[in-house]
């Protein structure tokens, strides 16, 4: 497996890419990428030089999985978004490498902090579909898997929950935000 930026790869390996968007968000209970034209705006998007956008391929040169960051606070933070892998090939440390990869590259640009959002839109913790006032903080406390949620894959990886948004995305559909500190001070 080797990682490449996107921005410098060709026009099939960037259309292979937004097929794997659309294709690993398809059954999750996700409202984003519903269409072809939108997960090919969102990785034309990432191509920004201010952003990352890398690839994982495989021997052949298929794509394994993409992550991209977009740069918050002046560049001290970066925010991780999406993060894919294909389906065949998940549970296999790709999303890790992924992860580890814009980590160091989100350093060389003097990144202290990732970040980001992971949407329960289908009641897959303890917090989704449910009304998280009053008590926010309380309730988020003890978040917990139900289905399989990828807040517990992002814990993992050493990310904590910060905090959440409560009906982000709707009523009972929040938006769960972690952090990780990737840098040192200075």
């Amino acid at each position: 497996m080797k990682f490449i930026d996107l921005a410098s790869a060709n026009t099939d390996c960037i259309n292979e890419t937004a097929g794997l968007l659309l294709e690993g968000f398809r059954n999750t209970g996700s409202t984003a990428w519903k269409t072809r034209e939108q997960a090919l705006r969102t990785v034309e998007k990432s191509l920004d030089e201010r952003r990352i956008s890398r690839v994982a391929l495989d021997t052949r040169g298929d794509v394994l999985g993409w992550i991209a960051g977009m740069p918050r606070y002046d560049g001290r933070v970066w925010e991780i978004h999406p993060l894919v892998v294909r389906l065949d090939r998940r549970h296999r440390g790709i999303g890790r490498a992924l992860v580890a990869d814009l980590e160091c590259e989100a350093r060389k640009r003097q990144g202290l902090t990732l970040y980001l959002g992971s949407d329960d839109e289908n009641a897959r913790t303890t917090i989704g579909g449910v009304d998280l006032y009053p008590g926010v903080l309380r309730k988020l406390a003890g978040i917990e898997s139900r289905h399989d949620h990828p807040f517990e894959f992002y814990r993992r990886m050493g990310f904590e929950v910060v905090g959440v948004v409560p009906d982000a995305n709707g009523f009972g559909k929040p938006d769960i935000l972690m952090a990780k500190r990737i840098g040192t001070a200075a």
